[in-house]
């Protein structure tokens, strides 16, 4: 499990990187710069009525460090679905670097549980994930998982980075993390310094609509 695979993934979620020498090196962390849509509401919005929902924050998301040479290796790359013919949008939207919640700048997939794709390429250091479904309107979507691994089928060495489902609704396990409220600033995910090559995003509809949407995902991580 990539979750468990070694001791070097404790030591570099800590700022720590292996010298060649075997001895640790502090590793230099900076604010992770994130460009941010522009909010499509304003004040705070009417709260949705689910369980398990995290506390409002009043101000600016706190600063997140990651290591310097960070990037998004998600830019561009290849996007499949369990929903391959979208009813709105492409696929490729999801890593097209455009985040505006204007009417077609979103994708829209099936009702349920539908998961989205992506291909690094290569297997990478992650070290967080930005995720904008839709944020024209405040709404929860649920059974929110994020899952990571080397295997495209997602049968071995899966690792979880996050879950809120706390109803099991995708069948994955339940979560423990909390439901939120979509906004302009995505949802951010700590990527754990774990390695891997794809990205697997869930979610099983919204609470204004059965179906389920991607405006933008971002994965940061040293390239």
């Amino acid at each position: 499990m990539i979750t468990a695979r070694s001791a070097l993934i404790p030591l570099v979620a800590l700022g720590f990187l292996p010298m060649a020498d075997g001895s640790l090196q502090a590793a230099e962390k900076v604010p992770l710069v994130l460009e941010l849509p522009r909010p499509m509401f304003v004040g705070t919005p009417v709260p949705v009525k689910i369980a398990n929902m995290e506390a409002p924050r009043q101000g600016a998301r706190p600063p997140f460090l990651v290591p310097a040479g960070t990037e998004n290796l998600a830019k561009g790359k290849k996007v499949t679905s369990s929903d391959m013919e979208p009813l709105l949008g492409d696929l490729d939207q999801i890593t097209d670097g455009e985040k505006a919640g204007d009417e077609g700048n979103f994708v829209e997939i099936g009702k349920g549980k539908q998961w989205v794709q992506i291909d690094l390429g290569a297997s990478k250091e992650l070290h967080a994930l930005v995720i904008w479904h839709f944020h024209s309107q405040a709404r929860v979507y649920k059974g929110v998982v994020v899952q990571v691994s080397d295997d495209a089928n997602f049968v071995t060495g899966v690792g979880t980075l996050f879950n809120n489902d706390i109803d099991n609704l995708n069948g994955l396990g339940i979560g423990k993390d909390k439901n939120y409220t979509e906004t302009a600033e995505g949802k951010l995910i700590d990527g754990k310094g774990v390695k891997a090559r794809f990205v697997r995003l869930y979610s099983n509809g919204n609470t204004t609509t059965e179906t389920n949407h991607y405006t933008e995902v971002e994965v940061y991580g040293l390239p």
